[in-house]
């Protein structure tokens, strides 16, 4: 019950600023449909939407880390979390209550980035849903990473991390825009100990059905997320505490 009423507070939160929210969920179409564009007027394959869309569904889960961050770091910079150390509230608890409206809101922007897709000539099948399915870990994973800023870092310095820094790693470490290959094999090899090419592979390789590579893929961007939420909740545990 604390955590729903919890939940219930943040959702009117999230919704008091419709710009950003607008910005966050807009953008990652825009960029697909000018990417699609781009496609249908060159002579050789570089965006093409059975590659692209799950990419870019996975570049809109960036903006759920600066959702979570701004929100956690507006209320610690307010008096409204020393008030509520008060309750008998957890840090699990705060922490999930800032997750559980984003997360439907995280598959909310999956479902609309591949609906334009779709709209834009990928074809309509069931692996659509598992494509979706699979991107929940990575937005669990952008909550995690954006909760842990919010823990450590003010308003401004959470938009600046995860706003442009982040899409903008997630973007080239996530092979979004091209082949990881062409960046050479030493930087494939990084980019794949990190799990924003995981994220990317796993909703690909779900939308081709190609179900042997899929649990490989969860499973690493699943543990990342935990380990990030694990952290998170250590170091908002200390917050808490510290006087």
């Amino acid at each position: 019950m604390r955590v729903r009423a919890f939940a219930k507070r943040n959702i009117k939160e999230l919704f008091r600023d419709p710009l950003t929210l607008f910005f966050g969920l807009g953008f990652p179409l825009v960029l697909l449909l000018m990417m699609t564009l781009i496609q249908r007027n060159i002579p050789v394959h570089i965006f093409e939407l059975h590659t692209l869309a799950p990419g870019m569904a996975l570049f809109g889960l960036t903006f759920m880390a600066l959702f979570s961050g701004l929100l956690l770091a507006k209320d610690r910079s307010s008096a409204f979390l020393a008030r509520l150390t008060a309750s008998p509230m957890t840090a699990s608890d705060f922490l999930l209550g800032y997750l559980l409206p984003l997360l439907p809101m995280a598959v909310g922007q999956s479902v609309i980035c591949l609906g334009a897709a779709v709209a834009l000539g990928l074809p309509l099948s069931w692996n659509l849903l598992a494509a979706v399915a699979a991107l929940i870990p990575s937005a669990l994973l952008f909550i995690a990473l954006g909760l842990l800023c919010g823990t450590l870092f003010n308003d401004k310095q959470v938009g600046g991390m995860c706003g442009a820094l982040l899409t903008n790693v997630t973007a080239f470490l996530a092979g979004i825009w091209f082949d990881l290959s062409l960046m050479g094999e030493g930087f494939k090899t990084f980019a794949y100990l990190l799990p924003f090419a995981h994220g990317a592979d796993g909703a690909r390789a779900a939308l081709a059905g190609d179900w042997a590579a899929l649990p490989g893929h969860l499973l690493w961007v699943s543990a990342w997320a935990a380990a990030l939420m694990a952290v998170a909740v250590l170091l908002f545990r200390r917050r808490l505490a510290a006087p």
